[in-house]
């Protein structure tokens, strides 16, 4: 083998080592869809007493469950490291289908569907990323919202953990969701009843 040959093969592999190198360490970039395309399949209830709602803060996933029956399995999204959404055992004890947000900063803004658990903290309709994102409440995607308050009722019962068996299952079958370059709908619509109206239809805005 000449000396120039060999030059040639010892740079080609050292250039097939770099592309293989740079490919298992570059960042992957998620790729998603907008929340408002998404429509869970749901299943309704035999005994509607026995529905629990089991939330997974780790994988941002929401579990709408009778006995070991997942009824409805959706993406969310929960609150960040400074503001978390609290774990532990609760009974969603408010419901309110078209409810606004009452305090400043975004006094009016519409919290649809809203399913509260603690004081001040809900499950409700909200932009929703894949990343903790919110003050503590949890954002559901409308279609997901809209399903999830027909199924569950004042008094269900709610475990808030770090992660949920499901995950490993149904959870891993959810799509990517993002809604951070969705563009924010004028808030002419969001204070007006209208956006009401489109969520009752299980859509927000022309999205």
């Amino acid at each position: 083998m000449t000396t120039r040959l060999l030059r040639t093969l010892t740079s080609s592999a050292v250039a097939a080592l770099a592309l293989f190198t740079s490919s298992c360490t570059a960042p992957t970039k998620a790729t998603g869809r907008y929340s408002t395309t998404f429509d869970p399949p749901v299943q309704q209830p035999t005994n509607p007493s026995a529905v629990r709602v089991k939330m997974s803060v780790g994988a941002q996933r929401i579990y709408v469950m009778e006995g070991n029956r997942v009824l409805l399995a959706t993406p969310c999204s929960v609150g960040t490291a400074s503001t978390p959404t609290p774990r532990g055992n609760f009974t969603i004890y408010n419901k309110q289908a078209n409810r606004r947000r009452a305090s400043s900063p975004g006094a009016g803004y519409p919290m649809t569907y809203w399913m509260e658990f603690a004081p001040a903290y809900g499950m409700h309709w909200g932009f929703v990323k894949p990343f903790p994102c919110t003050h503590g409440c949890v954002r559901l995607p409308i279609k997901s919202a809209q399903k999830m308050f027909s199924i569950v009722r004042t008094g269900t019962p709610l475990n808030i953990s770090a992660s949920q068996p499901e995950d490993a299952t149904i959870g891993r079958t959810l799509p990517v969701l993002d809604d951070s370059t969705m563009p924010d709908p004028p808030d002419s619509y969001l204070q007006s009843p209208q956006v009401f109206v489109d969520a009752a239809r299980g859509k927000l805005y022309n999205f």
